[in-house]
């Protein structure tokens, strides 16, 4: 008997199973949304911005007094927490140097669009030098922000003698947003003064009007890097990648002198976890410098259906852009690696699966004919700026800096492998021939 009481139990249990199947079932139909309730399956942790191999570790001081002494061509690592750390600087009289700063907040940091980071240059008696200070703030999403800081070579200006300059690099949080000390990338670089003390003073161009005409071709895969040290080369064409919600994936540019730059980026349908949604900077598209300084910034809201960015055309590099009185001109005065960083919102993950990425297409257009690179006092690779065989290699090949590191390393011991075997193979063919020799002497005599 308890055995039928147990079997009339377990018929209930399948009845009522099957009435809640059936409740499942009208409410996917019935209730918006419910088909898509589901939770998609778990997610890694978005890969975090890598550091410069190599970096020193410096502490910035509150004021000038004891700041550190920041190299040129050097890359230092501190951790800043809102407010002011100011470093030292020996500048001569013969460079334009720019000092970058990357913050690099934690993955889920709270911030807001007044919170930033700025990079001001400073005489000894505490002036800002002109052309300062260099800011950059965030959207909705922690994401890795840079800015610079500049002491420009000209004529009739302040700050052009050699001497004690300082770097003051300001971190900005507003109070309800995250306060802890965040990690932050120094570099300083320089630009040697041209040749014959003079700069180039023909007028910088205005700004193109017309949208660029991007390339169409098949997409061709490329995973971009975490930031500036890993960025992943590409040139002109279609490439294809992904993105996870609050991720931000960076890309170099080789751009020589005379050169424009047009950039579009696409990110297509995600997978949905509810039926609708929307992110208002579901997809932002940034272009930095050489030097790491902003040229421009974009965004546009996502669905979760289809976005896309298309950046103005870039005015072709010169010299003498950085005279123009147009923001969007003037940072195109350097030949080099340009830096393209692209977001999609951390806000695209409440309605669409974190785990399965969103299809990115990127299409990239170099335009204009390389022009005669200007005559420096010296060389401009030492800086890193300037395009050469290596960095269009580099572009062809999809290569990150430490792929073409590890490459170049490679091909180093290869050259001296071979030339160590070469040696070898000598000295044997040598000891193999005095040895015929001394055994046909033996013979004859």
């Amino acid at each position: 008997m308890a055995r039928g009481r147990q079997g009339r139990g377990g018929g209930g249990a399948v009845r009522l199973g099957l009435a809640f199947g059936l409740v499942a079932g009208l409410a996917a139909v019935w209730l918006p949304g419910a088909a898509y309730a589901q939770a998609g399956p778990s997610a890694s942790p978005v890969p975090g911005y890598r550091a410069a191999e190599g970096a020193r570790r410096v502490e910035g001081k509150p004021s000038t007094a004891d700041a550190p002494l920041l190299d040129a061509g050097v890359v230092y690592e501190d951790t800043v927490a809102p407010g002011e750390r100011v470093y030292r600087l020996g500048l001569d009289d013969a460079s334009t140097v720019y000092v970058s700063a990357v913050l690099r907040p934690p993955a889920g940091s709270k911030v807001g669009y007044s919170d930033g980071v700025e990079v001001e240059i400073m005489t000894n008696a505490g002036r800002a030098c002109p052309y300062n200070p260099g800011r950059n703030t965030f959207g909705y999403d922690p994401v890795p922000l840079a800015a610079v800081g500049q002491r420009r070579l000209e004529e009739d200006s302040e700050c052009q003698s050699a001497g004690t300059y300082y770097a003051k690099v300001t971190r900005t949080a507003s109070k309800d947003s995250a306060q802890a000390g965040w990690p932050v990338e120094l570099l300083v670089q320089r630009e040697p003064a041209p040749a014959g003390g003079s700069a180039p003073v023909s007028p910088p161009p205005a700004l193109p009007s017309a949208s660029p005409a991007l390339p169409g071709t098949d997409p061709v895969a490329r995973t971009g890097g975490t930031g500036f040290n890993d960025a992943r080369a590409v040139g002109s064409g279609v490439w294809r990648d992904d993105l996870r919600p609050g991720q931000t994936r960076f890309y170099r540019v080789p751009v020589d002198w005379g050169q424009r730059l047009g950039i579009g980026a696409e990110i297509a349908k995600a997978r949905m976890t509810r039926q609708y949604g929307s992110a208002s900077d579901g997809l932002t598209v940034s272009l930095y410098t050489p030097y790491r300084g902003l040229v421009e910034s974009k965004d546009t809201s996502y669905d979760g259906q289809q976005a896309a960015v298309t950046l103005p055309v870039t005015a072709p590099v010169a010299y003498a852009n950085r005279f123009s009185d147009q923001t969007g001109v003037r940072s195109l005065r350097v030949a080099g690696w340009y830096y393209l960083a692209v977001t999609l919102g951390g806000k695209v993950g409440e309605f669409t699966e974190d785990a399965s990425p969103v299809p990115l297409t990127l299409r990239v257009d170099v335009g204009g004919t390389p022009a005669a690179e200007p005559a420096y006092r010296e060389g401009l690779a030492a800086a890193g700026f300037g395009v050469g065989a290596a960095e269009r290699a580099a572009a062809k090949e999809g290569l990150t800096v430490p792929e073409a590191v590890a490459r170049e390393d490679s091909r180093s011991v290869m050259r001296t492998v071979a030339g160590a075997g070469f040696g070898a193979g000598a000295l044997l063919l040598l000891g193999l021939g005095g040895w015929m020799l001394l055994a046909r002497r033996t013979a004859t005599g």
